[in-house]
């Protein structure tokens, strides 16, 4: 079969890891097509109007860290900002802010139509077929066939996905758009496993319709911070949001008609979101809660949608009208689009490596939801990577892997791929062990020279990187100085509770203390220069979590040595004795490329990465050895 048209990279699906993908690859100079089942779908937002949030809003910030778009995109369209968090530590601090929805994919739409090396292709893919010299042909329902010399799969949740409403069921995709019909065959006919996933979305309601007076405003923050760091905190006009809650006569509803619900009829087999469960779910698996939280969220500035956040549900339409009207504020409320549930096929995220490139299939590339992660942002994170490493490949050049104590990204993937998970996949702060040292506000510190190789990083970027960097370490520099007792310093200390120094402190000491920051000592002592507002936050934090953040680095040091611990991409552990049985098992399937990555696949045990150690040390010399000769190689 001879192709129409030949690309490098071929992106297949144009939501938020889609357009990541393509646009990383095309900016990287390779011939990039984008093909998807609709142009005006492109970052769409078939759910929450919201971009960041614990966990997520770490991920925004690496991406725009790494040259991504979608910090920018929602920089440019938001309606509200707000950081989450303020009250515990930087490590948790995360930027959430509500989006214009219609804006924001109109925004992405352009920087997509814009970008040079990049062809937008509204087309259905039906079929992959790898093809013997290398590469892919791309068969579309359309009798169009494309060649790419490597592939990026973003396709969501449109496999063979499937709506539901109550008793009423049919094939769509999300919001009403067409579902892909031949990939999962296809995927399958290539050797994926494929897993069924479900998630789902709340009612959008008129804002016409509702009695705020009963409700509580959630206001946005001023100057709003910005997710991308180019931008600088901003004044801007930010829309309300509100908050109500559920009540007992809305759990009587609900559990009155809980036989409707497709996840209690068993209509729905599919694994479902642990972390942004269905109101069904809430009610039952937390009965001792008497209310809820509902966000009453705006979707936009050119529509009355009003997005219920918290409400999210498969009961059938007269019962979300009915279980809507019991809470305050939206006792009146018309009902735009009811809520449902939406169930897909994904892949088996531990078929692929740590480059999100397919084990056996060299060349293939998958990322977002389709990898069985859920959210914008997740999908976002993994799509940046995966088009950066479909480049690297054409170009026959090193892929980009992050560890886990360099991203969250590095965890996302790390999780996927080594772990695997039985439930769409969410980041969370609490999935990261090195928190304090993967802080939001150091994303640029820690992953923009990276990116750097890869054309992905502007000059004003760099620039601003190297001002800041220069601009902390400087202060550190400064910090060294011994601190100098007086009368205004003594009665700063006195006004926050603390006691003088003693002889011999420098003020880097005195900054560890959790009340005194920067900007207080740089007034009280003219040898610290005045700092811009990103490099003092980093020296705030860097000092008053001084003794956690060694801590942590000393453990990744630690960890580092079994990171360096490579394992032979051919080892066979059938032979490794000493190694268990389910560990031998899990390893050939796997194929963890160090001693570290093994330490995390799920059914290895400490016993095992010992074996591990022992053969690594003789180089694998030894593989067959009884366990007397291991014993001795250990000793």
């Amino acid at each position: 079969m001879v192709a129409n048209e030949q690309f490098e990279v071929a992106v297949i699906g144009a939501g938020h890891a889609g357009v990541e993908a393509c646009l990383a690859a095309a900016r990287m100079g390779r011939k990039t097509a984008l093909l998807t089942l609709n142009a005006d779908s492109i970052g769409l937002m078939p759910c929450n109007p919201a971009i960041g949030g614990t966990g997520k809003g770490h991920l925004v910030r690496e991406l725009d860290a790494l040259g991504g778009e979608m910090g920018l995109a929602a920089d440019d369209t938001c309606i509200q900002v707000r950081m989450l968090n303020l009250g515990k530590g930087p490590a948790v601090h995360s930027l959430r802010a509500q989006m214009d929805k219609r804006r924001y994919h109109e925004r992405v739409k352009r920087a997509v139509e814009a970008q040079e090396n990049l062809t937008l292709i509204q087309a259905e893919v039906t079929r992959i077929q790898p093809v013997t010299s290398g590469g892919f042909l791309l068969y579309t329902q359309e009798g169009m066939v494309y060649f790419a010399a490597a592939i990026v799969l973003a396709m969501g949740v449109y496999l063979k996905s499937r709506i539901l409403v109550g008793d009423t069921a049919w094939e769509s995709g999300p919001a009403g758009l067409q579902r892909s019909e031949g990939l999962s065959d296809s995927l399958q006919t290539l050797g994926f496993t494929l897993q069924r996933f479900k998630t789902g979305t709340p009612a959008r309601v008129l804002r016409e319709s509702l009695d705020v007076s009963e409700m509580e405003a959630q206001y946005g923050e001023n100057p709003a911070p910005a997710f991308s760091f180019l931008h600088q905190k901003r004044t801007m006009q930010q829309d309300c949001c509100w908050l109500t809650y559920t009540n007992a006569q809305t759990h009587q509803v609900i559990l009155d008609n809980l036989h409707r619900s497709p996840m209690y009829s068993g209509k729905i087999h599919a694994a479902a979101t642990r972390y942004c469960p269905s109101i069904e779910d809430k009610i039952v698996k937390f009965a001792d809660k008497d209310r809820h939280q509902l966000f009453i969220e705006p979707e936009g500035r050119s529509t009355s949608e009003m997005y219920v956040q918290g409400m999210s549900t498969s009961l059938p339409a007269d019962v979300q009208l009915a279980m809507l009207r019991t809470v305050p504020g939206l006792r009146n409320c018309r009902v735009v689009r009811w809520g449902y549930a939406i169930e897909y096929d994904c892949l088996t995220p531990t078929e692929l490596t740590s480059t999100l490139m397919a084990r056996n299939l060299p060349g293939l590339f998958t990322a977002g939801q389709l990898n069985g992660s859920s959210g914008y942002e997740e999908a976002a994170a993994q799509g940046l990577l995966a088009g950066i490493n479909a480049a690297c490949f054409v170009l026959g050049e090193e892929p980009l892997t992050l560890s886990r104590s360099e991203a969250y990204l590095g965890v996302l993937v790390d999780d996927l791929t080594l772990r695997g998970t039985a439930e769409p996949y969410r980041m969370m702060t609490s999935r990261c062990e090195y928190r304090l040292l993967l802080r939001q506000d150091n994303a640029d510190l820690r992953l923009t020279e990276k990116a750097r190789r890869f054309a992905l990083v502007s000059d004003l970027r760099y620039e601003k990187l190297v001002q800041k960097r220069d601009s902390v370490e400087k202060a550190r520099q400064q910090l060294r100085g011994a601190v100098s007792p007086g009368e205004a310093l003594e009665t700063y200390l006195a006004a926050l509770g603390e006691p003088m120094p003693k002889n011999g402190s420098t003020l880097w000491d005195l900054l560890k203390r959790p009340q005194v920051c920067y900007t207080d000592l740089q007034a009280l002592f003219s040898a610290l220069d005045p700092l811009p507002e990103d490099a003092e936050e980093q020296i705030d934090a860097l000092a008053h979590y001084d003794g956690y953040i060694q801590k942590q680095m000393a453990q990744v040091e630690r960890e580092r040595a079994l990171e360096n611990t490579a394992l032979p991409p051919d080892l066979d552990y059938s032979r490794l004795d000493g190694l268990r049985l389910e560990a031998r098992q899990k390893l050939a399937a796997l194929r963890p490329g160090s001693v570290g990555q093994a330490k995390r696949v799920s059914g290895v045990s400490p016993a095992d990465v010992s074996v591990l150690l022992i053969y690594a040390k003789r180089g694998f010399d030894t593989c067959g050895a009884k366990k007397s000769q291991a014993k001795e190689v250990c000793e």
